[in-house]
């Protein structure tokens, strides 16, 4: 009963109502985007506004306690406001809900502790896992530009080793490894926020293989034989080649019959020298009678 009186004078100001103030208000921040939220004033048949204002470290140091108008809740017409894009230094930050309804305003009220977005809760990103053929890819959530993503991911066999990767688009897939046939991979990830210097946990370790398919047999089978037929083909080639080119440098010419050696050189060559004199004379008086015609 105390409390219902204690609550009149605030309701009353020279008898006329004003709205109650809203109350409980507290910042859920997870993965930098920031949330205000508060208990909403109830005036039953009548739509309430509220208006949020900020105070960083600059405006309460440098420039008088000037407060700042929320940039999309000035005003707002639920018991919440994203002000992600208000909080844009890691310092802390006042914030201050008030209510209004036509002419009636409440009274300002305040977050208890100032918020610092280094106090946000990073949790471990949003993976998909798949292979392209033999290429393992991954598809990451898109958290915004402050994000780094650190992939892990290794053979899951004894001994293997763990390669890191250092990812800075979003909603891409991206290639991280050439896998074997018949064998698992492991991939898990974490976000880094440079803004404030903090790693997320590591995600859950997801894992899939490559099935051992019969295409790299085929892949070796073919390689074989086409192996074989360059043994075979290559060789006939060069046969060929050397002799086209044989025949087109050195053809063979055929001698017609009348050039044709029939006998042996030996006898040929039968006559002594007395035998050649008595030719040449025969051949002497044989050419008298042309030269007397003459």
């Amino acid at each position: 009963m105390w409390f219902f009186y204690a609550l009149i004078p605030c309701l009353l100001i020279d008898g006329v109502a004003v709205l109650p103030p809203p109350y409980n208000l507290s910042v859920q921040s997870t993965n930098m985007k920031h949330l205000l939220t508060w208990s909403p004033v109830s005036v039953p048949g009548e739509i309430i506004h509220y208006f949020v204002e900020y105070q960083g470290e600059y405006e309460s140091l440098y420039m008088s306690h000037v407060w700042i108008p929320s940039s999309w809740c000035s005003p707002a017409k639920g018991p919440e406001c994203d002000i992600t894009d208000d909080i844009t230094a890691t310092v802390p930050y006042n914030l201050r809900v008030r209510a209004t309804q036509g002419s009636e305003t409440s009274a300002w009220s305040t977050l208890k502790h100032p918020f610092n977005r280094n106090s946000t809760i990073l949790t471990p990103p949003v993976m998909e896992i798949t292979k392209d053929g033999f290429h393992l890819v991954i598809k990451l959530e898109d958290l915004g530009p402050q994000f780094e993503f650190l992939v892990a991911y290794w053979r899951r066999e004894p001994g293997a080793k763990e390669h890191v990767k250092v990812v800075r688009s979003r909603g891409i897939p991206v290639h991280l490894e050439t896998m074997q046939p018949g064998a698992a991979y492991c991939v898990k990830v974490r976000t880094f926020v440079k803004a404030i210097g903090r790693h997320s946990p590591f995600s859950q370790a997801e894992c899939v293989k490559v099935q051992g398919e019969t295409l790299p047999l085929a892949l070796a089978l073919f390689a074989f034989v086409g192996f074989m037929l360059i043994l075979v083909v290559v060789p006939i080639s060069i046969w060929k080649m050397g002799r086209l080119l044989r025949h087109s440098c050195c053809p063979v010419v055929v001698l017609p019959d009348t050039l044709k050696i029939t006998n042996s050189p030996q006898k040929l060559i039968s006559c002594r020298r007395e035998e050649v004199d008595a030719c040449a004379t025969a051949t002497l008086s044989s050419e008298e009678p042309f030269r007397t015609w003459i």
